[in-house]
């Protein structure tokens, strides 16, 4: 007799979700009668917009599974919700990204091999060099940067490439990101561009290649070693950062220099910043090539084998709204009709231009109001408010739309094999009463 490992519900929804919907319900086609009654009993409420409902979608409420995430405990860090600890990663519930600007200890961490130590002595010391195709190499120490260069200040949004990557089914490789790992601080340093003038790239400059101090969890070369195109490193928001919020950078984030490439993966921001490399042709380091930060230029089949030879870069990142005045699963006193909202919105070098919320899943939406960024790549603040009918089970769904008219997708769209671009609708469950 052979046995088999039971599913969960998270599994059954994510494998087939007609079919879980019949096995966990008994629902086929619309959420009534018995089916509506196991639903609600689960979920602990009414629903009462379960006719609007999908088939096949489960309910956000139960789509964390069961005993909560572990949660980090750190001297300096917020309770962040750990994905992995070996290399340690830890992404920020939603609701502690309240701030317009981030604080350090909510800023969250995606580390990709070992921690180095502390850089002893002065920090003003470390040194940073400038080689390749340039015209004089050069290595400048920190306090050299600080003097020699403009100094500026920039609230800018740092994204790793794989937020949002639990939403691809079926299940891609990688640490399982809900939509927390984002942050936008102020960051001080120079701009990238004048350190680069000043060495005097060729023109066969095209690309650059980043290095940082730590090592691999196998102790052999770089943990990951990413470069781009050129023209990103000339933009004016790309910088040598040093400071965070005004203080020290965290050594967990990097401290005590990093570089902060805005918009992109957040894979280019390389922490523990020793050196950069100027090329003619792409860089060739750990995390670069074949399907590594890589999207499909093609739609390919889900959960099919591919080289990433087709692939190409993710660069700027796709458009991603957050919900931050309320956590997923607030239960809110009886009675409660009016349900103010907050929250952020971005689109790596773009902007947002709309922000639409629906309580009654996706059935009907409505427009919130949303901000001007605080400068170029800083993300926007959107503000608004729901009517609800009565008590019971809510989810407040919300989408943002780019400069460009690129909306949110109602599912994760684009499937790749390490789970990158990964931005549907945002859900929020909410329970009245």
């Amino acid at each position: 007799m052979t046995t088999g490992r039971e599913r969960s519900l998270q599994e059954l929804y994510r494998d087939d979700p007609e079919r879980a919907d019949a096995l966990a319900w008994g629902r086929r086609g619309s959420l009534k009668g018995a089916a509506l009654a196991a639903m609600g009993t689960a979920l602990g409420a009414g629903i009462p917009f379960a006719g609007r409902m999908p088939s096949g979608l489960l309910p956000a409420a139960l789509a964390q599974g069961q005993g909560g995430p572990q949660l980090l405990q750190m001297d300096g860090k917020a309770p962040l919700i750990v994905l992995g600890e070996r290399p340690l990663v830890a992404e920020t519930p939603e609701h502690l990204l309240d701030d317009d600007v981030t604080p350090a200890d909510k800023v969250f961490i995606r580390n990709n091999g070992q921690i180095p130590e502390a850089a002893a002595g002065d920090p003003r010391s470390w040194k940073i060099a400038v080689t390749g195709e340039v015209a004089t190499p050069l290595e400048l120490t920190l306090g050299e940067l600080e003097g020699r260069f403009e100094v500026v200040t920039r609230r800018l949004q740092m994204e790793c490439g794989g937020n949002g990557r639990s939403a691809f089914a079926p299940q891609t490789s990688g640490n399982q990101w809900g939509n927390g790992a984002i942050s936008c601080a102020e960051w001080t340093g120079v701009r990238l561009r004048d350190v680069l003038r000043a060495a005097g790239i060729r023109d066969t400059a095209r690309f650059t290649g980043h290095h940082g101090a730590d090592s691999h969890l196998s102790a052999q070369g770089e943990a990951i070693s990413r470069g781009m195109r050129i023209a990103k490193a000339m933009d004016e928001d790309t910088l040598i950062a040093f400071r965070m919020n005004g203080q020290a950078i965290p050594h967990i984030n990097g401290a005590p220099v990093r570089l902060i490439v805005p918009g992109w993966p957040g894979s280019l921001s390389q922490k523990w910043f020793t050196r950069i490399e100027v090329l003619a042709e792409p860089h060739r380091g750990r995390g670069m090539g074949g399907t590594s930060y890589r999207v499909p230029v093609r739609p390919i089949v889900p959960g099919s084998r591919n080289n990433g030879a087709d692939f190409t870069d993710l660069e700027s990142m796709p458009v991603r709204s957050i919900l931050t005045n309320l956590a997923h699963g607030t239960r809110l006193p009886t009675g409660t009709r009016e349900v103010p909202l907050r929250g952020k919105a971005w689109a790596g070098d773009l902007t947002v231009r709309a922000v639409d919320v629906s309580v009654d899943f996706g059935a009907s939406w409505q427009p919130v109001q949303v901000g001007a960024p605080a400068n170029r790549h800083a993300w926007q603040v959107w503000t608004g408010s729901v009517r609800l009918p009565s008590d019971g089970y809510f989810e407040i769904w919300h989408r943002a739309t780019d400069s460009e008219g690129r909306m949110q997708p109602h599912a994760a769209a684009n499937w790749n094999p390490q789970g990158y671009g990964a931005n549907a609708i945002g859900r929020a469950a909410v329970l009245v009463g």
